[in-house]
């Protein structure tokens, strides 16, 4: 998950989503994810304070300052790298797991933070995602242990 002044998802020539001040959170989902860690990494993303507040303190979070989401599915970052020179994707659940829980994610965070604030890229596209980090601050997001983001 990254903060970010701006950025945008395209397919091809058609922007899926633009957003300002917010979040670029590349969701990666493994076999053993359940609505739970769907609907929990959901609410951790709108709450995490990491926006400045008034003295200059990580005390805000995306919904506290207005700001946007933009969610791309990630299966590679489950990739294996601990052996040869060609990454694993096993540990990856397969669409038929990973899209619905990806899809759970959005609809959390459009209840949340309202529908015109969520942007999403298309599950299992090639698709080109632009950012400008804003200091740069990126996190990952750990539940039970587990990274899901």
């Amino acid at each position: 998950m990254q903060r970010v002044s701006e950025a945008s998802v395209t397919v091809g020539d058609e922007t899926l989503a633009s957003i300002g001040t917010g979040f670029l959170v590349l969701l990666g989902v493994t076999h053993s994810d359940t609505v739970r860690e769907a609907d929990d990494i959901a609410a951790r993303i709108a709450t995490l304070r990491i926006f400045e507040d008034a003295s200059g303190k990580s005390n805000l979070s995306v919904e506290d300052v207005g700001g946007s989401v933009v969610l791309v599915s990630q299966f590679t970052l489950y990739a294996d790298t601990a052996h040869g020179r060609r990454p694993g994707y096993s540990a990856a659940a397969p669409r038929p797991v990973a899209e619905p829980l990806y899809e759970r994610v959005a609809e959390r965070l459009r209840e949340r933070l309202g529908r015109d604030r969520v942007g999403t890229g298309r599950f299992g596209a090639e698709m080109k995602v632009r950012l400008v980090n804003d200091g740069p601050f990126s996190v990952e997001l750990v539940s039970d242990n587990k990274v899901h983001l």
